[in-house]
């Protein structure tokens, strides 16, 4: 039974589940203004280290303001990009300073429903008790980081692209929140070729791995992770970095390889492209759409429920659940 729940969290997944909600528009005879971008973004280009890292965080930088603005549809003024100490006339430096301030302006902007990426570019060290993200200037501890994103209102994606960045996966893990890191453990101290790959799936059509026209966060997840895989199996080199996810306040997290469990079901149900079907002014894909949500809150809830339940009666409720969610998303993409 568990095989077979972890079965049909693949197939809601290949039925374009769970997408990204959007401000709900009421119906008018004067045509509809143009509905409000649901979807925010903060790119933290830390101390670079030198300058040939300084180039490639530049690159980086660039490849995802470039992919969330083409192929996504993100609004520029929605994505803020703090910017290492070589790039201070290209924009705000990444002190720790203006990144509280970054997150203190977003909280008055973003709502509980809007979609907020952050990803972490540069460097990240461990001493053996607290895992930090360096910037220009002091940095901050992955604690400093969950208290931010906890202020927050949105549905939260975090990337830590950088080496050490394992802790930031127990710190920041919490309900309603995706947490990807580029390593498995704090051991794994070596710079990372995880950011590399991500920005790629980012700006990448095939990262779209079940072809239904929108990209999910596992999706990414699972493209970059294959890429880095192939990569060091290329070179014949030891893989010295293991990327990691959870999004149900699970600590341990999963490996992109894991396909069955709770673990991956909100990943694959957040998505960067823009839910046109969400603002539809037809009532009968308004029903639906509430409809939805409540499933996705039962589910949400039913998966913090694995823990102490039955592993038989656990997965018969929750596919129960996704096949709800799969007849009612495919009716909402018929209507629409």
């Amino acid at each position: 039974m568990t095989h077979r729940a972890g079965s049909l969290t693949v197939l809601v997944a290949l039925l374009g589940l769970w997408p990204v909600a959007a401000a709900a528009q009421a119906p008018s005879a004067a045509p509809p203004a143009a509905p409000r971008d649901s979807r925010w973004a903060i790119v933290v280009s830390g101390a670079s280290g030198g300058p040939e890292y300084a180039a490639q965080l530049a690159a980086w930088r660039q490849g995802i303001q470039t992919a969330l603005t083409t192929r996504f549809g993100f609004a520029d003024g929605q994505i803020v990009q703090l910017v290492d100490e070589t790039a201070r006339s290209a924009g705000t430096p990444a002190t720790a300073e203006n990144v509280r301030k970054a997150f203190a302006t977003l909280r008055g902007q973003v709502g509980k429903d809007d979609l907020v990426l952050v990803v972490l570019l540069g460097h990240g060290t461990f001493d053996g008790q607290a895992a930090k993200f360096n910037l220009v200037g002091p940095d901050l501890t992955a604690a400093d980081w969950g208290a931010m994103l906890g202020a927050l209102p949105g549905r939260q994606v975090v990337v830590n692209t950088t080496e050490a960045s394992a802790p930031f996966l127990d710190a920041l893990a919490a309900r309603g929140r995706v947490v990807i890191t580029a390593t498995e453990t704090a051991a794994q101290r070596y710079a990372t070729v995880f950011p590399e790959y991500f920005v790629k799936a980012l700006g990448d059509v095939q990262s779209d791995l079940d072809k239904n026209g929108r990209t999910s966060i596992w999706e990414l997840f699972a493209s970059s992770s294959t890429a880095v895989a192939r990569h060091y199996s290329e070179r014949a080199q030891l893989t010295t970095e293991r990327a990691m996810l959870s999004d149900t306040g699970d600590k341990a997290g999963v490996q992109a390889t894991v396909t069955t469990g709770p673990i991956g079901t909100m990943a694959r149900s957040f998505y960067l492209d823009r839910d046109v079907a969400s603002e539809s002014t037809d009532p009968a894909v308004r029903v639906l759409i509430e409809r939805r949500r409540a499933l996705e809150s039962e589910a949400e809830a039913h998966i913090q429920k694995k823990p102490g339940t039955d592993p038989a009666a656990w997965a018969t409720e929750f596919e129960r659940l996704m096949i709800e969610l799969a007849r009612v998303s495919r009716e909402i993409r018929q209507r629409s």
